[in-house]
């Protein structure tokens, strides 16, 4: 009995200490959010120093820092749920309507996440230029394009685990088809449909490069701040401002996986465990 609670109490020490060791980063940004350039800079590091929101305020009065904020929050939330409707209704029809090629089709799906962002920006830039797409349109489109194959893979992991007798007790009722997948099968999803909302809004929100090549003035997000404001008009990298806007950078992500954690675990895993939610 002590042995097993020893080793319980030594395997919470270490979680803590991994936990604490990734939070490090995070934490120096935070505490240098509130500092003075000098007090940021200073070697050896200070723990005690004296807060100031002045970084914050100036961060905030630079022109364009709010549209930054204002596109990061349309593009991520809209993209993410209109790729999440799409991909509702695929995986229903993937997992209900058993075709031969399925898996293969999936798997096609699922490969043009694969490759790497950079191996296909000059064509779609050349495609954006033809089509004048260089828009808040056209990276919406490419960002809900983008969130479908992940969308996907989890959605239909989730409406396989959900028996198509509730289906056919529903169309032995006379519900309808969209009756039978919006208010049978969709309420079973939930946990899926949130799990894909968070990873996708993770991936739209941090994504650079395509938003640098592609976007415009009323497109560019904040990556695109943080890396036009990384050094100031001295040549020198401008620790404060970095600082001050990782800091609200942060916030949504930190606060949208706080409040719905529980379903990123069984997001992936497919929903092999959604009955555990």
């Amino acid at each position: 009995m002590q042995q097993s609670r020893a080793r319980t109490t030594l395997y919470y020490l270490l979680l803590w200490l991994v936990a604490i060791l990734f939070f490090l980063p995070v934490f120096w940004i935070l505490l240098a959010s509130f500092k003075t350039p000098n007090d940021i800079l200073a070697v050896p590091p200070k723990l005690f120093f004296q807060p100031t929101v002045d970084n914050i305020i100036s961060m905030l009065t630079r022109p364009n820092t709010i549209p930054y904020f204002v596109n990061s929050l349309f593009l991520s939330i809209t993209s993410v749920s209109l790729a999440i409707v799409v991909s509702f209704l695929a995986a229903y029809a993937l997992s209900r309507y058993k075709f031969r090629a399925t898996n293969f089709l999936m798997f096609l799906i699922l490969s043009t996440r694969m490759v790497p962002a950079a191996a296909f920006v000059v064509p779609i830039f050349q495609m954006y230029n033809a089509f004048q797409w260089r828009n808040q349109f056209g990276v919406l489109m490419l960002y809900t394009m983008f969130s479908i194959p992940f969308s996907l893979w989890i959605l239909k992991g989730f409406i396989d685990g959900v028996s198509q007798r509730y289906d056919e007790t529903g169309f032995v009722n006379g519900a309808s088809r969209l009756h039978v997948m919006f208010r049978v099968v969709l309420p079973q999803v939930r946990p899926g449909l949130i799990a894909a909302f968070i990873f996708n809004l993770i991936f739209v929100w941090n994504e650079f490069l395509l938003n640098f090549i592609l976007g415009g003035p009323g497109t560019q997000m904040i990556p695109y701040a943080l890396a036009v404001g990384l050094v100031n008009a001295g040549g020198n990298v401008d620790w404060a401002f970095v600082a001050s806007l990782s800091t609200g950078y942060v916030l949504l992500p930190t606060i949208m996986i706080f409040l719905f954690q529980k379903y990123l675990l069984v997001g992936m895993t497919f929903g092999t465990v959604r009955g555990e939610v």
